[in-house]
């Protein structure tokens, strides 16, 4: 069983910056591929981004692609997801999971087994 805590989430106003953490309890993190999802109130929880194990891949939906960089310190069993130029449409809380099931696509929430609580970011206009 993997743990996962989600932290940096906060209040900010648009076009600021905010880092996300996601610490994991897994000692062979450097296994585990990645994702960061959102949910805003009344939707759906939404891809925001991808990483492998070794870092060599990550991916971003459009929505976020340019602005959102995803990276991780195996060595610290941390990911990070980067954010800049906020928008208000960016307001959510946050999650990290861990990828277990490769028949599905990195992009579904159900190819995640391990969530994090989430951590709320609020963009203001």
């Amino acid at each position: 069983q993997v743990q996962l805590v989600e932290s940096g989430g906060g209040l900010v106003q648009a076009g600021d910056s905010l880092r996300l953490s996601c610490l994991a309890s897994e000692r062979t993190f450097s296994n585990l591929d990645m994702g960061w999802f959102r949910q805003a109130p009344g939707k759906e929880r939404e891809f925001v981004g991808y990483i492998t194990g070794s870092s060599l891949t990550t991916y971003y939906p459009d929505s976020v692609k340019g602005r959102f960089t995803i990276s991780r310190d195996n060595t610290e069993n941390t990911m990070y997801l980067q954010m800049n130029s906020l928008k208000p449409e960016d307001t959510a809380v946050y999650y990290c999971a861990t990828r277990v099931y490769y028949n599905k696509d990195y992009e579904s929430p159900t190819s995640y087994a391990y969530w994090g609580q989430g951590t709320q970011v609020t963009v203001s206009s």
